[in-house]
């Protein structure tokens, strides 16, 4: 758990129940995109699959980094350990799955991979969670992005928690809890994640080592709002420098004019990301990496307005445009939920913008 950067709390609450030796069976891991919670995730099966796994000098309970259990782990070749994502999709021997746009995890996937039972192509499947483990200390299931499982998947999951196999753990990894049913997440162990304070973030930059100018990184810390995985992310895609191509666009809407390519550019901008994206990760999906990639720029852009709302001060005109900016980026990203367009979205944003820095003072 030492690899968990500003997250006393929750490594504080996950300690003092593996100390106590009652261990439930299903946790939900919420939080901020970024911040650690899959990696913890991780690290809590580690400890929970390696039988060697006991408390150090300071009496929390750790795994042992040399053992049989962390080192299949890091090999990513565990029998025990199964990590379910909506990319798995593609590795399906039904044809219905693999011809899904990955957008979300269906039931046939968690069918296939963890709860049994028949799918859509007509195939009875073995439930993996009832199965005996294989090297004999237990299994650990983590979903990873748990709330894109399907409502037919969360019913089909809940039958499962409410009747958990012995030796058998759950992770639910998300960022959106609100979006798990309410009867899941009233039978899970729930540990909270947030966002990382200023000296935690200090921490981690100093060890990450990124290859970043003073400028950028100072962008950086401000693009992540506490978030490392943002950080990391940000610096290998480039994205000071996406904030660089907008800027002469951006000072246009703030002069009051329509830079009609904007959103173009924007769009430009998603289609980089999202091919660089898939190239650089086996198995990804386009599709949510095009609204990975519009999410990062409206990440940007609030970014840029939260810094001007802060500059504005006492200038109460230009404090209500950047509040109003900072709506108009929110509504956005709901009509990206809702399947808009992008390029229809990234227009109407540049629209509605400029029309608002036009309204009177």
């Amino acid at each position: 758990m030492r690899v968990i950067i500003g997250q006393p709390h929750a490594l504080d609450q996950l300690q003092r129940i593996l100390r106590s030796g009652r261990i439930h069976h299903a946790w939900i891991f919420s939080g901020p995109r970024g911040v650690g919670k899959y990696t913890c995730a991780i690290e809590l099966a580690r400890i929970l699959l390696d039988h060697e796994a006991a408390p150090n000098a300071r009496g929390d309970i750790e795994a042992k980094s040399t053992g049989h259990a962390s080192h299949l782990i890091d090999a990513g070749t565990h029998p025990d350990l199964h990590i379910i994502r909506k990319e798995l999709a593609l590795h399906s021997d039904n044809p219905l799955l693999r011809a899904r746009k990955l957008m979300n995890i269906p039931l046939d996937l968690l069918r296939e991979r963890m709860l049994g039972g028949c799918t859509s192509d007509d195939r009875m499947h073995e439930a993996a969670a009832y199965r005996t483990a294989r090297l004999g200390h237990g299994k650990v299931f983590i979903v990873d992005e748990a709330e894109l499982i399907d409502k037919w998947g969360q019913n089909t999951l809940l039958k499962t928690l409410e009747e958990p196999p012995p030796a058998t753990y759950i992770v639910l990894v998300t960022s959106r809890p609100e979006r798990l049913l309410p009867t899941i997440r009233s039978r899970c162990q729930h540990i909270r994640f947030g966002l990382l304070d200023h000296a935690s973030m200090q921490s981690w930059f100093d060890g990450a080592a990124l290859d970043v100018g003073a400028e950028e990184r100072a962008w950086l810390e401000r693009f992540a709002e506490g978030a490392p995985g943002q950080a990391l992310l940000a610096a290998q895609f480039r994205l000071f420098e996406w904030r660089g191509s907008l800027a002469p666009m951006i000072g246009q809407l703030e002069r009051g004019g329509f830079p009609a390519e904007m959103g173009k550019a924007m769009a430009e901008l998603v289609k980089a990301f999202s091919e660089a994206w898939v190239k650089g990760h086996r198995n990804a999906s386009k599709d949510a990496a095009n609204k990975d990639g519009a999410r990062q720029l409206f990440a940007l852009l609030t970014t840029y307005a939260r810094t001007r709302l802060h500059e504005a001060g006492t200038d109460e005109a230009r404090a209500m445009l950047f509040a109003g900016v900072i709506d108009l980026i929110r509504d956005a990203e709901i009509q990206l939920d809702w399947n808009v367009n992008p390029r229809h979205v990234f227009d109407n944003l540049v629209a509605q913008w400029s029309r608002l820095a036009l309204q009177p003072s």
